[in-house]
């Protein structure tokens, strides 16, 4: 499985996906976010950081690098994408997913070990989980109040496309408590907390996010 972690300027966090991918028994690609090539890997990140400095807004840049180009095709087609955090950020800016990420609630950043129940368990990032389970990863955020208009929400929560939820109270404001949603296919996956922080309960607060990854692999070999 080969998995291509994208790095804009200001991303921070691409290593650490990267690590994580070869947690998982992945092979991690290194892509630039001017190129025009995925040099044919089976799923993409897109990790968190602050890309082009969040100049305008985050993710409003990103979105038109040509790497980005790429991706959206490729994830029309049914390619795996997940977007943490500032990820999350670009995949809504590139239409990929619906709503958008504004500042949190009582406008300070927001840096803790946060727990979320697992909603949606049969996208191609969450089948290692149980629904209902409820799980412990790092979240660090100023904008990451995810937003949508009823309508929207309607749909997310009818359809089942809200794949995490916040526990234990709402760090940012987001609607509904959503830390996470899909695609209607269940392809492609963003959320605001990093997954990739938690991959090594000697590193991070557990190993919750792990199954994230593994999940990946699941999708792309059973495929």
């Amino acid at each position: 499985m080969r998995v291509g972690v994208i790095t804009f300027p200001g991303t921070l966090d691409d290593v650490d996906a990267e690590r994580a991918v070869r947690y998982a028994d992945g092979e991690a690609v290194p892509l630039w976010h001017a190129d025009h090539d995925l040099k044919g890997v089976d799923a993409v990140i897109v990790p968190g950081g602050f890309s082009y400095g969040d100049y305008l807004r985050c993710g409003a840049i990103a979105r038109f690098a040509p790497v980005m180009q790429e991706v959206v095709e490729a994830a029309n087609k049914g390619m795996p994408v997940l977007g943490i955090c500032n990820g999350f950020q670009i995949l809504c800016e590139a239409h990929l997913l619906p709503g958008a990420l504004v500042r949190n609630s009582k406008l300070h950043f927001v840096c803790r070990d946060q727990w979320l129940t697992v909603e949606n368990n049969e996208t191609a990032w969450t089948t290692r989980y149980d629904r209902g389970a409820e799980v412990l990863v790092p979240l660090k955020s100023g904008e990451g109040g995810y937003q949508a208009d009823q309508r929207t929400l309607d749909e997310l929560e009818g359809e089942g496309r809200v794949v995490f939820r916040y526990a234990g109270g709402n760090p940012n404001g987001s609607r509904n408590g959503i830390a996470g949603i899909t695609s209607a296919n269940g392809r492609v996956v963003g959320l605001m907390p990093h997954p990739e922080h938690a991959i090594d309960a000697l590193t991070g607060p557990t190993d919750d996010g792990l199954g994230m990854f593994l999940s990946l692999v699941d999708s792309v070999v059973g495929a």
